[in-house]
């Protein structure tokens, strides 16, 4: 293999980029091996036998990989957390999930004529104080009042 080092070098000071980013056609090295000033490599680029490599991005098939992974609950154990609970998901969000999930279930219980109006209301206003911090404790609660059958 011929050493074309210095036309790598002259080619990309020339045209600004890195060495590794210079392309030198295999068919023309002859022409190549011969230039061994600015001027002669400036003619060669001219005329296509050099070029510049495009840019390529990093990758992503290995976060694809991790991606795929994580969705199945791998690499989510406590040596990969970094932050605490509340900065890894928005306890605001939690509580407006949950408060939505009680919210309608009263709703049905109510159009379907299970509670009353008032007991509705009372139900209603006790899930907006946090009486009940999970769907499953007001329904445990609806069943040990008798409102609810298992």
């Amino acid at each position: 293999m011929t050493d074309l080092s210095l036309q790598r070098r002259l080619a990309a000071e020339i045209l600004g980029v890195g060495e590794k980013r210079i392309w030198i056609d295999p068919d023309h090295i002859d022409e190549v091996k011969e230039a061994i000033t600015k001027e002669e490599v400036r003619r060669l680029i001219k005329d296509r036998i050099i070029q510049v490599r495009p840019v390529h991005p990093p990758s992503r098939g290995r976060w694809r990989i991790r991606h795929e992974q994580r969705k199945k609950g791998r690499r989510r154990g406590h040596g990969r957390r970094k932050g605490v609970a509340s900065a890894r998901r928005d306890p605001k969000e939690e509580w407006v999930n949950r408060i939505r999930k009680m919210r309608r279930y009263l709703r049905w219980l109510r159009d379907n004529g299970v509670i009353d109006r008032r007991t509705y209301r009372r139900l209603y206003m006790w899930a907006k104080g946090g009486m009940f911090p999970t769907f499953a404790s007001l329904r445990r609660w609806l069943i040990e009042h008798g409102y609810v059958k298992q």
